[in-house]
């Protein structure tokens, strides 16, 4: 559901054809919301189809023509919509909540990894290292992408989110990475 909303997002910073958004999705929010190329380009049919997006064709003479996606009132409405908490009703906003809530197999399997032999919970454990020290070498591109992005847009203000977005990814990595360094440790001991 969210996909949408990131993409709406996008959007609403400035017009993009779909291979721009897949870019720019790719490079800001794909760290915590992964979105295949195909599901973004089903997203944008459906958005246009709702009336959120229009589109137009633009027609380049030594390329193929691009069509050229930009975010219409009804779609930043949805979005606002979406985006703002409710300061008025005192409730928290789901998300939040939703934030906080680790839904993994991942999570699953280790919770019920004293059913396997030690070897195979510290390949679990070495395997969630390895892509925890992946997603922390993505990071290091975070910096420039910020930095490109908001040379496009030209909206200041956006940065300050992207740079927070950006922290939180890279604190969450280098937390994940020692814990499966500690939880490797602590299976050494049993």
């Amino acid at each position: 559901m969210s996909l949408k909303y990131g993409l709406l997002g996008l959007l609403n910073y400035k017009n993009m054809t779909g291979y721009d958004l897949d870019k720019a999705f790719k490079a800001s929010l794909d760290f915590f919301w992964h979105g295949q190329t195909s599901q973004i380009y089903r997203e944008l049919t459906a958005m246009e189809k709702a009336g959120w997006l229009s589109s137009e064709i633009e027609i380049q003479t030594s390329k193929p023509n691009r069509k050229v996606y930009s975010i219409t009132k009804k779609g930043r409405d949805e979005f606002m919509k979406w985006l703002s908490p409710s300061l008025e009703s005192g409730e928290k906003d789901k998300s939040v909540k939703d934030a906080l809530h680790v839904q993994s197999s991942f999570n699953m399997k280790i919770f019920f990894s004293g059913e396997l032999k030690p070897e195979q919970t510290a390949f679990l454990l070495q395997s969630f290292r390895e892509e925890c020290r992946a997603a922390l070498e993505k990071m290091n591109a975070v910096p420039d992408n910020i930095s490109n992005y908001s040379k496009m847009i030209n909206k200041p203000e956006a940065i300050t989110g992207w740079r927070m977005t950006a922290f939180l990814g890279k604190s969450y990595y280098k937390f994940c990475e020692k814990w499966a360094e500690e939880m490797l440790k602590m299976l050494e001991d049993v």
